[in-house]
């Protein structure tokens, strides 16, 4: 018998499979673990989680080196965080078509692993893991996420970053616009800028991402919201043809490699999103239009790039800074003493860069 391995975050198939059942222990499960053998149950549902749930506690439980500078606390936690997907992506469960998971007590996940894997017409292995992560992105979509800015609901789609911290989109509903006319979102996401833009009276925003995914997620979101009308998708690479007079980008915030693409929404390997649109900016502002620059300095605190570099870049690409609206973070991290980004987290100012040529 053959499966197709299929994964949403990118995660290439494992080289060893063995079939287990309910007879594994979670010390067995560990063991195999250890040794890179990936598990492919067929047993009952629940107690595949119930294994997950204990390989995840055997890693939680494990030594936790003391770093000595912020970037290596960072490079530890993120070394710590892939060694847990790692582990816990070794344990499959068979897709059927429907999708259905052909196993004892499992749950409807035709919804949620039809939006993480879309259409599975033959038999595959996919990560309990992720699918269960898929589930939960299922959930979030369906519930939404309550945007004050909106005072509406933002539905995130899987493997689209939703918004769940606020102050970055309060910045952009705050600041003075420098014309309704038209605006450009680069790497528009869910669309909550964009929609926040239009929301605050802009005709016509263009939306753009280089994400099938979030192309549909965002115009998804601008028919919910209502809209539409006024704010549209684009699947582009970062800017849209033609010059706006407003121009905004929240590009990923820290400078490190992506471990999947799911991670890309988080992580821009070197800035180079964030110099990217600094250096081609002019070219697509209108005379006397503003480039909004959203960006934490968390990875400043952290030691991945310094304030001097991010002037630099400004500089260099022909800008000015206009004004620069700081806000703090309220999110739960930032008051969690027991995350290793603790210090960082609460040292870090959110801004939005008032940007113009020279």
């Amino acid at each position: 018998m053959t499966a197709r391995w299929r994964s949403a975050n990118g995660r290439t198939a494992p080289t060893r499979v063995e079939v287990v059942s309910d007879s594994l222990t979670a010390d067995d499960a560990n063991r195999m673990a250890s040794q890179g053998i990936a598990m492919l149950w067929h047993g009952d549902f629940h107690n595949a989680r119930q294994i997950l749930n204990a390989l995840d506690r055997r890693i939680g439980a494990g030594k936790k080196a003391i770093a000595a500078t912020p970037a290596d606390r960072f490079y530890r936690h993120r070394q710590s965080r892939s060694h847990r997907a790692r582990v816990l992506g070794l344990l499959l469960i068979p897709l059927d078509p429907g999708p259905v998971v052909p196993l004892r007590r499992a749950p409807d996940i035709r919804q949620a692993a039809a939006e993480a894997y879309g259409d599975v017409g033959e038999p595959s292995v996919v990560s309990l893991h992720e699918l269960v992560g898929a589930i939960g992105a299922h959930e979030w979509r369906r519930n939404g996420v309550y945007v004050d800015a909106l005072q509406d609901r933002i539905h995130p789609h899987y493997g689209t970053f939703f918004p769940t911290r606020s102050e970055y989109v309060d910045l952009v509903a705050a600041a003075a616009l420098p014309a309704e006319t038209l605006a450009f979102d680069v790497g528009t996401g869910t669309g909550v800028l964009a929609a926040v833009l239009a929301r605050r009276g802009v005709r016509r925003v263009v939306a753009t991402d280089n994400e099938p995914r979030a192309i549909a997620c965002a115009a998804e979101n601008f028919r919910n919201l209502g809209v539409q009308d006024r704010a549209e998708a684009v699947l582009t690479d970062m800017f849209p043809p033609g010059r706006a007079p407003l121009i905004v980008c929240n590009p990923p915030w820290i400078p490190a490699t992506p471990h999947s693409s799911l991670d890309s929404a988080v992580y821009d390997p070197g800035s180079r999103m964030l110099f990217r649109f600094l250096n081609e900016l002019s070219d697509h502002l209108e005379p006397g239009g503003e480039g909004w620059l959203v960006l934490s300095d968390l990875a400043e605190h952290l030691g991945l790039r310094s304030r001097e570099d991010l002037l630099a870049a400004i500089e260099a690409a022909g800008l000015q800074v206009l004004e620069r609206l700081d806000t703090k973070p309220t999110h739960p991290k930032a008051s969690d003493r027991d995350d290793p980004l603790f210090e960082a987290r609460t040292a870090e100012v959110t801004s939005l860069w008032r940007l113009v040529p020279r």
